[in-house]
């Protein structure tokens, strides 16, 4: 369907004063919010969501029959994400004495679905303009996101490389130039997508071959998340277009992933980037992460144009049409060639290796940051089981470390060429484990920092006793081991870890060339 928007083909006035009327809801005070797509009416412990009888060139809610089908696919779509949230589908019905109710008996001329209502301040949108959201949430987020993506069914009529042009085709329909975007800044995303799309059609038909095309979320932002009994939720998953919804299931992730990134939000995001692919034999999509933050950024800049244009506030739709500029401007930017690097963070256990790589990992281009490959969690994969089982001592040989070491170059390798940045995680005290890092930039191309990190033997005795929860098995036996061990000549830059990962953190940027600041 092309064009913009057309003219409601029906006239809600009557269905929406019912449902703001407290009357309708026992009573209780109503709060109205309002999308593009849709108007959700909070009453009590419950919210019921209308559809708006519109039509854009993606989606058409214009009739009663539309948003009936649209309601029924929504509920049972979303159950899948979030079965605690969403109730039921209830009609609004007109009586013999033309009265309408809601779930009446009567002749239904519109639907809502019903869901349980939460704190708005426990939305993700909320929640990171309040400062509340925090890295292990956003693992949290990024489990929950990759079971998701396991259990969704493959489709493979859609997506591949006729599922993104028609994204793109559809976000360039209805990116129009005006107060938001001029048609040189639309002109210049288009040429630059259009050149990825061309250099990765084949990857992307691989893909979708591969089953990589599943029923997913279809629009996962923040603003779709919401912290339910303590567990982060996926809700409001698209149900009006198959071909938005059965995607490929990075494209899906990296609504996430860019909507963290325009937040500035960059120490989440890698989080979620690196914990998602830890989860999920993804490696293959690297090379698409530009072209899927781009289009996902692109939409999102259209979307928000379209409804900053039915603000009323004159002050408020200035501030939603400088957003979607910056959408847009961030879609042109992620597109941008960025040669990535690789770092190598190496000590004995307890000096912090991990914690400074997470730290580091956000700071590097391009985004979403450095992929952190830990040769700890390359190891319980190895042997098929969970981060945080203990394996026995044997696991730990010099066979069974030359393969570890060899797995993580291996990995790096495919990362680097996938022109995603890498942080090596390990101890790396042999001088064999230390030059294969550097030789293996050298043939990538890319530019290499060697961190040493080093504290006091009791200070790494200390931390590593009061270890819970992590993927090494390191104990304050191995650590006096390790520090007597003959590690060579060292050429790394030596990091002092002793005290707090900023001062640590300082050191490391100096030493890689990092002029970005470390997070307040």
């Amino acid at each position: 369907m092309a064009g913009r928007t057309a003219m409601a083909d029906e006239d809600q006035t009557r269905t929406i004063a019912l449902l703001g009327d407290p009357a309708t809801h026992g009573g209780h005070p109503v709060t109205r919010v309002e999308t593009h797509a849709s108007i959700i009416f909070l009453a009590g412990d419950r919210a019921y969501k209308l559809k708006r009888a519109v039509r854009y060139s993606y989606l058409d809610y214009s009739s009663e029959r539309l948003r009936r089908i649209a309601c029924r696919d929504e509920y049972a779509l979303n159950r899948r994400f979030a079965p605690a949230l969403y109730l039921d589908v209830r009609p609004v019905t007109e009586g013999d004495d033309g009265r309408l109710s809601l779930g009446g008996d009567g002749t239904p001329v519109d639907w809502v679905v019903v869901m349980r209502r939460f704190d708005e301040a426990d939305l993700f949108d909320r929640m990171a303009e309040a400062g509340r959201l925090t890295p292990d949430l956003l693992v949290a987020l990024a489990e929950r996101v990759a079971d998701v993506h396991r259990a969704a069914a493959p489709v493979a009529d859609q997506g591949g490389a006729a599922g993104i042009a028609e994204a793109i085709e559809t976000t360039r329909i209805n990116l129009r130039p005006g107060a938001a975007f001029s048609l040189a800044e639309i002109a210049s995303w288009r040429r630059a997508v259009d050149a990825a799309l061309a250099a990765q059609r084949e990857l992307l038909e691989r893909r979708r071959l591969a089953g990589k095309v599943r029923e997913c979320h279809g629009d996962l932002h923040l603003r779709n998340i919401c912290l339910l009994d303590g567990r982060p939720t996926l809700f409001d998953g698209i149900e009006f277009s198959r071909s938005i919804a059965c995607i490929d299931i990075v494209f899906d992730l990296a609504f996430l992933l860019m909507d963290l990134h325009h937040r500035g939000l960059d120490h989440l995001g890698n989080r979620v980037f690196n914990r998602y692919f830890d989860l999920m034999d993804e490696e293959d999509a690297l090379p698409l992460l530009p072209l899927f933050l781009s289009l996902r950024a692109a939409i999102r800049a259209q979307v928000t144009e379209t409804a900053a244009r039915r603000e009323p506030d004159e002050a408020l739709r200035a501030a939603a049409m400088a957003e979607a500029s910056a959408y847009l401007a961030l879609a042109t930017e992620a597109l941008r060639p960025e040669r990535p690097r690789l770092v190598a963070v190496g000590g004995f256990s307890g000096t912090g290796k991990t914690t400074l790589a997470r730290e580091l990992a956000p700071l590097m281009l391009p985004a979403p940051g450095a992929r952190v490959l830990r040769s700890d969690v390359i190891r319980k994969r190895m042997w098929d089981v969970a981060e945080t089982q203990h394996l026995p001592e044997g696991a730990y040989g010099l066979n069974n470390a030359r393969a570890v070491y060899g797995r993580l170059a291996d990995e790096t390798a495919v990362t680097l060429a996938a022109g995603c940045s890498v942080i090596a995680d390990a101890v790396f005290a042999q001088p064999e484990e230390r030059r294969a890092m550097a030789e293996l930039a050298r043939r990538a191309g890319v530019s290499f920092h060697g961190l040493w990190l080093t504290a006091p033997v009791e200070t790494l005795v200390a931390r590593v006793a009061g270890r819970s929860g992590d993927a090494s098995d390191a104990t304050p036996a191995v650590v006096r081991r390790q520090v007597a061990l003959h590690i060579g000549p060292l050429d790394w830059e030596t990091v002092d870890a002793a005290g707090d990962v900023s001062m640590s953190l300082a050191s490391a940027l100096a030493a890689i060339g990092v002029d970005r600041p470390p997070r307040a």
